[in-house]
């Protein structure tokens, strides 16, 4: 790799930990390239991606960046997971830590914030941006939901009101 690759690659991982809502930082030492494909499936299915870069160019790359200090988590064989969306990667990277002895999280960061593995656990256990939104959703249709069955229930009392009296009119 030239130099010129290599700014690239520094760049690109500067992007990463910049624009990423959460990155995760973990070891893959023994995984199969059919389970990195899995990793890489799974994480494309949730909106996220993995990156696998030279520790030294992502340690460049995090310089002057808030989330620095993780760099101390970039030694031996280290993949990147990250997402837009600040718990999809680390829901699917514990997911996979899960399923694979292989793959163990070391540590990550969301936002400004570094997180150690039981902080990304946490994240992990945190709804998505979808179960949220739906959450929400649920939450302001269900007044509206109220507001309508309480309009429509007077007139329907009234309603019943008035066939009973008129029943007992007819049987008086």
């Amino acid at each position: 790799m030239d130099r010129a690759q290599k700014e690239k690659v520094v760049e690109e991982l500067g992007q990463i930990f910049e624009s990423s809502g959460v990155v995760v930082v973990a070891h893959y030492a023994g995984l199969t390239v059919a389970e990195m494909q899995d990793l890489r499936a799974r994480m494309r299915e949730a909106g996220g991606s993995v990156r696998v870069a030279k520790n030294k160019l992502a340690k460049i790359a995090l310089e002057g960046k808030p989330v620095a200090s993780i760099a101390d988590y970039l030694t031996g064989m280290t993949v990147l997971a990250y997402s837009e969306d600040p718990v999809a990667a680390a829901k699917v990277a514990d997911g996979f830590a899960k399923d694979n002895s292989k793959f163990e999280i070391l540590g990550g960061a969301m936002g400004e914030n570094a997180l150690d593995v039981a902080g990304v656990k946490a994240v992990a256990g945190m709804p998505s941006r979808e179960e949220l939104i739906a959450s929400i959703v649920g939450c302001i249709g269900a007044p509206a939901a109220n507001i309508a069955g309480a309009i429509g229930a007077p007139a329907s009392n009234i309603a019943s009101i008035l066939s009973t009296i008129e029943e007992r009119a007819e049987a008086a």
